[in-house]
């Protein structure tokens, strides 16, 4: 196997053996550096006076890391504006909140030079070089720029939106073409591939066959490459030690009743406020069970900076006060919101308490906790899982109850299928769930990706 570089927006190697307390990218990528003696490189989260294109090595494990700072006007520009104020929101079909600034568009070009700058001289002749996400789609033609010949695949983590939507951005054109600098493009469902296909085809001219995409003179290989988790790993830490005293602890705080979680980074893109009508919708529906229920939903903070993040917050603490307000008693609160993040050890508990899980993003790449919660359950007796339409985990996981997110009837409806379940089809549903996960890990994943990249030419100088 070829030496490994991998290039994100930032590093986050897994080491000392925590994976416990890691993501399932985090894993993935890790081992995989681990296998080929590679490098991960990225930002290093720190802003200095001046860039230098400073590097800072690390090396544990096994794995080497290499970061660099940025100067405050990159961070503000890139990470905080074009990054995170443009191409999310865009990519989330959220034009409306999505900003275009040319000073946000200049930075994340810079952004990326700088980065492309840094790695080239770390970069050897037959290294192979993985980008990872929408932070980072110009880089492959920064490196080319600077004399890399090696193969260099990207892999995007979010949706990909449809063309009319895309047109949206001004230079959604010379964006996209920069992106034929890779070999190798990874998406995680077909659905998104197919949006960048009808972009390339329908708007530049090109042609499309046989997984190979031609504009031009140039190609690129498109593959569908959902990630995983670590399914055998999350099994397991949902059977330990803290994740069964964190189970013991909310058996308890239900007092016999039956709970609801929902598990999101606090976004927009999760649909969190058409989760709580849903839910509300569904306690004004069944009267009968509305002191039988009570929904737990964690959602930690994020891009606390953004503006539109601000909203958000705001907006679901006022409507999960609302609701308790109109709804709760005396020795009973419909909603618990806590605005903090649980170790994955301790989630693992509380998926593996929850009789239903509520996945419900209004647009989202794949979402990893559909997955986990799958996971987590106890075989015997395993909960239930309400997922959106719209997450790119829907395509794999067909045997979740799949809702439209946008439907308060819908997710009522579901939650009372879901409450009402004969246990021998809940666990032929989980059944059915957990070989996907097991058969599509975050190991297969990498191997996908990594062996369709190792298998292509290099592209023509």
């Amino acid at each position: 196997m070829s030496r490994l570089i991998v290039i994100s927006n930032r590093v986050s190697a897994a080491t000392g053996g925590a994976a416990g307390a890691q993501g399932g990218l985090s894993v993935a990528l890790t081992s995989a550096l681990r296998e080929s003696g590679g490098l991960w490189f990225g930002w290093s989260g720190e802003v200095t006076d001046e860039f230098t294109g400073q590097i800072s090595f690390h090396r544990d494990d096994g794995v080497t890391t290499a970061t660099v700072d940025l100067e405050e006007q990159d961070v503000e520009e890139y990470y905080n504006g074009y990054a995170n104020r443009t191409l999310w929101p865009l990519f989330h079909y959220r034009v409306d909140l999505a900003e275009y600034e040319r000073g946000y568009a200049g930075g994340y070009q810079r952004a990326n030079e700088r980065f492309a700058e840094t790695v080239v001289p770390l970069i050897e002749p037959d290294d192979m070089v993985w980008v990872q996400d929408y932070h980072m789609i110009p880089l492959g033609q920064e490196l080319r720029k600077r004399g890399c010949r090696n193969r260099v695949g990207f892999f995007l983590h979010t949706p990909w939106p449809p063309r009319r939507l895309l047109l949206t951005l001004p230079e959604a054109t010379e964006l996209v073409a920069t992106m034929f600098a890779y070999d190798v493009i990874g998406f995680h469902t077909e659905e998104w591939l197919q949006s960048f296909v009808d972009f390339v085809v329908l708007e530049s001219g090109g042609n499309y066959a046989d997984g190979i995409l031609r504009l031009e003179g140039r190609q690129i290989r498109l593959i569908t490459c959902p990630i995983g988790i670590d399914s055998d790993e999350f099994a397991t830490l949902a059977k330990g030690e803290e994740a069964q005293r964190t189970m013991r602890q909310m058996h308890e705080s239900a007092n016999g009743r039956a709970m609801i979680v929902g598990v999101d980074r606090l976004d927009y893109s999760k649909g969190l406020e058409e989760r709580f009508l849903g839910y509300e919708r569904f306690l004004i529906e069944n009267p009968e069970e509305r002191k039988e229920v009570f929904l737990l939903q964690i959602a930690p903070p994020s891009r606390a900076t953004v503006e539109s993040y601000q909203r958000i917050r705001s907006t679901l603490e006022g409507l999960s006060g609302r609701i308790n307000g109109a709804h709760a008693d005396l020795d009973w609160v419909p909603i618990r919101y806590v605005n903090q993040g649980y170790s994955r050890a301790v989630l693992a508990g509380v998926y593996r308490a929850a009789r239903i899980a509520l996945v419900t993003p209004i647009r989202d790449g794949m979402n990893l906790v559909a997955k986990e919660f799958v996971a987590a359950q106890d075989p015997a007796d395993p909960g239930v899982l309400i997922l959106s339409r719209f997450a790119g985990a829907a395509a794999q996981l067909t045997e979740a109850l799949l809702i439209n997110p946008y439907s308060a009837e819908e997710m009522s409806d579901a939650i009372r299928t879901a409450l009402a379940m004969p246990q021998a089809e809940r666990i032929r549903r989980w059944q059915a769930m957990f070989t996907v996960i097991c058969e599509q890990d975050v190991l297969w994943w990498r191997r996908r990706f990594t062996d369709a990249l190792e298998q292509h030419e290099p592209s023509p100088a």
